[in-house]
């Protein structure tokens, strides 16, 4: 019997709150399934499962914020027989909003619980149902449970809050929190600079080589199929990095582990402050007109607040571009365990010798920001002058 456990979504993240389940017992999940929704610093993140099979036991109800590693679900793989149905123990939860959770009684029904206040002894409440019927001040004695022997349980609550009510919640849950993502960028970024001893470089390249194949390439599509130049930019880094594995991966427990994939991180501006660097997978292997159609998808989603967990968690280098507010060159703060960051500003007239004549060329600056650990400043010159020569020739990439 396999157990889903809460993932970790960075090296920031401690604990989630689960606001969704997709899925119920008896259901069969395969492999990249979503399968639950999970509230983070980061926004509200798809949770997608890998161990196919059939889902034999929801652990945790919903509303509840739990540390990375708990166990949320039960999954019996394909043949497997089934087990009875036993109380299971339940990670302890961490307070939300200041509403302190109860010790769990000695031994645990289905659904951790406390007596109503008031009511009959042997009626039960879970925790998530309890804590929606304080926030709307509902009166549990008068709420007929349907869970296991009479427990009162979210579905119950919800039921008697009526739609408008439980539907106005869940859009309160699902919503970025700008300040708390802020909280968990500081301190990402407070530990990337106390830990990784950087370095940076900045490389100057010459794109009317992409702007002209790019104008040549546009022409003939309809505007919501266009190519932009970003998408040359991170198919570049990416094809780079296959070429230069040191900086494509992770250092951990005090070695180096490169990546055999690679899944562009792209730095990704929310409005109203806020940022994330979710991974466009496998980049170095995606036809450019797929890489753009993934692009737009996930600066819609994670502008929505709404990505996948793998999005999250499996950047292996990060891309970032500036160029778009008019800023030249950008040296950024490498995002941990990650070992390297590629910056683009913006492409500026600039005169240029080529054919042994001055001539005025789209010029952009490639900075990179590399961990010291692992590179040193001769390797990062050769991986910033592969992407600049891949960049000089658009029709191969």
């Amino acid at each position: 019997m396999a157990e889903f456990r809460m993932p970790s979504l960075g090296a920031d993240m401690e604990a989630g709150t689960l606001i969704e389940w997709l899925v119920k017992p008896g259901d069969k999940v395969k492999r990249g399934d979503i399968v639950a929704v999970v509230e983070t610093q980061k926004g509200a993140i798809e949770i997608e499962i890998y161990e196919p099979g059939q889902v034999e036991e929801i652990l945790v109800p919903l509303k509840t914020k739990v540390p990375v590693g708990t166990p949320l679900a039960r999954i019996r793989s394909e043949g497997e027989a089934a087990v009875p149905a036993q109380a299971a123990p339940i990670a302890p939860a961490i307070t939300i909003a200041g509403v302190p959770e109860a010790a769990p009684p000695a031994a645990q029904p289905p659904f951790p619980s406390l007596a109503v206040p008031g009511g009959p002894a042997e009626t039960r409440v879970s925790p998530a149902a309890r804590r929606l019927a304080q926030m709307h001040g509902l009166d549990l004695s008068a709420v007929r449970g349907s869970g296991p022997g009479g427990a009162i349980v979210l579905a119950d609550v919800e039921r008697s809050l009526g739609a408008p009510v439980v539907q106005a919640e869940q859009k309160r849950a699902i919503g970025l929190d700008l300040d708390a993502m802020r909280v968990a960028i500081a301190a990402a970024m407070a530990r990337s600079k106390r830990e990784i001893p950087h370095y940076y470089l900045q490389h100057q390249v010459d794109v009317t080589p992409c702007e002209k194949w790019l104008e040549k390439a546009n022409a003939v599509r309809p505007p919501s199929e266009r190519l932009l130049m970003g998408a040359l930019a991170i198919k570049s880094v990416a094809l780079a990095a296959r070429r230069f594995p040191a900086f494509n991966g992770f250092y951990q427990g005090g070695r180096y582990e490169p990546s055999a994939a690679i899944h562009t991180g792209v730095a990704i501006a929310i409005r109203g402050g806020g940022l994330a660097a979710p991974a466009l997978r496998d980049a170095d292997n995606l036809p450019l007109d797929e890489l753009m159609s993934r692009l737009r998808d996930l600066v819609q989603r994670t502008r929505a607040g709404r990505l996948r967990s793998s999005e999250i968690a499996d950047s292996t280098i990060t891309v970032s571009s500036l160029g778009e507010r008019g800023v030249e060159a950008l040296y950024g703060i490498i995002y941990p365990p990650q070992v390297a960051l590629v910056g683009f500003g913006k492409a500026v007239q600039r005169p240029w010798v080529a054919d042994g004549a001055v001539v005025p060329r789209s010029v952009v600056t490639i900075t990179l920001s590399a961990d010291h650990r692992v590179s040193d400043g001769h390797a990062g010159a050769l991986f910033l002058s592969e992407i600049g020569r891949l960049l000089e020739e658009p029709d191969k990439l």
